[in-house]
């Protein structure tokens, strides 16, 4: 079940620039997004306000500490590296503290930029895989297509039609998935849920989900103990307090580290390569 291609290098991305760099950043995602008062959140917040935990420097004051006071979904979110993008490219190093017009254009751009990055990861990860050499062509094409609407001025990026090229992205991607998971030796290879199954709260412990497409699939508080979900396609699934503990997702792919940090986990759940074990998870692990 390899994943590794050569001669892909030069026309992928260097996936720290596809990883938060909240040390090059304004601060987007505390100021652009909005939130509510939930299980995630202990308050509301409206899009484009400051969080009141954001410092005039651009840091989290309750960074150490989300978890404990109520801000869980602040330590699950990813931005794919869209802070540091529109922080330092787009807007070439200058805040929005100082200009409510570029404050404004930049809370409506960061959205934007971070739905295209999360593409470029889908698509960088598509072309490590060995399986997608007959559509690699494609893939390059569209990659660098993404790539070049990440680097167009702030009011082009806002009127950018996004779900449409989400459509074509989505498209090769399905294709990926069905090329690698045809050579996955196992009997559900073939097996799909379609988008959106619901396993919410289902009990799945040691479940055999091998080469599965579980695109879209909640995973909501479900128990995934033990579970092989080796070689799955799992872009889109929801494992929100979902229990990973011991499950083997080693070889899945477009798994992202959100939703890695929205699970339970420990140290026996293997992850792909690229992704690595949340603190909260470590903490778990040495209170059982």
């Amino acid at each position: 079940m390899s994943n590794t291609a050569n001669g892909t290098s030069q026309l992928r991305a260097n996936r720290n620039d596809l990883r938060a760099d909240c040390e090059n950043c304004f601060g987007l995602c505390c100021t652009a997004l909005p939130f509510a008062a939930s299980a995630d959140f202990p308050v509301d917040k409206d899009g484009g306000v400051p969080c009141s935990n954001l410092t005039l420097d651009f840091k989290c004051s309750i960074h150490q500490n989300l978890r404990q006071d109520g801000f869980r979904g602040c330590s699950v979110y990813d931005c794919f590296g869209a802070g540091q993008k529109v922080s330092k490219v787009t807007f070439e190093g200058k805040d929005w503290r100082t200009d409510s017009v570029r404050a404004d254009l930049m809370c409506a751009v960061f959205p934007k930029m971070q739905q295209l990055q999360e593409m470029l990861w889908y698509l960088d990860e598509a072309l490590t895989l060995e399986t997608s050499l007959p559509i690699r062509d494609d893939l390059r094409s569209v990659f660098s297509k993404t790539e070049r609407l990440t680097l167009l001025d702030p009011k082009d990026i806002v009127e950018l039609d996004i779900p449409a090229h989400r459509a074509v992205v989505n498209a090769l991607l399905l294709k990926v998935s069905e090329l690698y998971r045809k050579h996955i030796h196992s009997r559900h290879h073939k097996k799909s849920f379609g988008r959106g199954a619901d396993f919410m709260g289902a009990a799945l412990r040691k479940a055999d989900f091998r080469g599965v497409s579980l695109r879209g699939a909640y995973f909501i508080a479900s128990d995934l103990r033990e579970a092989d979900l080796r070689g799955a396609d799992l872009i889109g699934a929801d494992f929100r307090d979902a229990d990973l503990r011991g499950a083997d997702l080693t070889g899945s792919i477009f798994l992202t580290q959100a939703q890695v940090n929205a699970a339970k986990g420990d140290a026996r759940t293997k992850l792909p390569r690229l992704l690595t074990k949340p603190a909260h998870w470590v903490h778990a692990s040495r209170k059982i």
